[in-house]
């Protein structure tokens, strides 16, 4: 019997290419290549993970490779090893030593949420979702 504060997991030998929506916590351990919307949940993204996805979540764990944005109504933490190539928009980030990113960072003050940021990227620079392309990483 499953505990129901388990996450849902996509294993390591996973690949999805399009959209995953949810309402629970998520664990990706694989590929995913297209969108990811879980606004009121918590997003791990493990160690072996390879995506080239957007995300958009209550909160973002990055153990492994990502490329695209990411958009979380709380907090987005790099860890250790992993590598984000993308813009991340939260209301708090932590980088850890020997993280690689690379992208713009927007830090959102007071009651915001993923799901009202998704709506509204706005920047002095144009949409998030004009980030410039990053060829040959993954």
């Amino acid at each position: 019997m499953a505990v129901e504060n388990t996450p849902a997991r996509i294993g390591k030998s996973v690949v999805i290419r399009g959209e995953v929506k949810g309402n629970e916590d998520l664990f990706v351990d694989g590929r995913i290549e297209g969108t990811i919307s879980l606004s009121e949940s918590r997003l791990t993204i493990g160690p072996n993970a390879v995506l080239a996805a957007d995300l958009t979540a209550r909160d973002v764990l990055v153990l492994g490779q990502v490329q695209g944005n990411i958009i979380a109504g709380g907090r987005v933490e790099l860890r250790a090893g992993c590598s984000v190539i993308g813009d991340v928009r939260a209301q708090r980030l932590a980088i850890e030593d020997n993280a690689v990113f690379r992208g713009k960072v927007d830090l959102t003050q007071g009651a915001g949420s993923a799901h009202r940021a998704a709506e509204t990227p706005q920047s002095p620079q144009g949409p998030l979702t004009e980030a410039p392309a990053a060829g040959g990483l993954f």
